[in-house]
């Protein structure tokens, strides 16, 4: 299934992206630095990420009723 492999793939870039935004937070923290761009881009990028997480279930589901 074509759209699962897709949504895999998909699954493990945002994975990637969260990592490496939540480590900037993380120097930013540490730093002082203000922070809120970096935490609103992170609540955004959590949500789209528990969407694609979503589908890939509902995508699994199909195949294994």
């Amino acid at each position: 299934m074509d759209e699962l492999r897709q949504t895999e793939i998909d699954v493990v870039e945002g994975e990637r992206r969260l990592a490496e935004k939540e480590a900037l937070l993380i120097e930013l923290k540490q730093r002082n630095e203000d922070t809120r761009r970096v935490e609103a881009e992170l609540d955004v990028m959590r949500r789209n990420q528990l969407d694609r997480e979503r589908n890939r279930q509902r995508l699994l589901s199909l195949l294994h009723p």
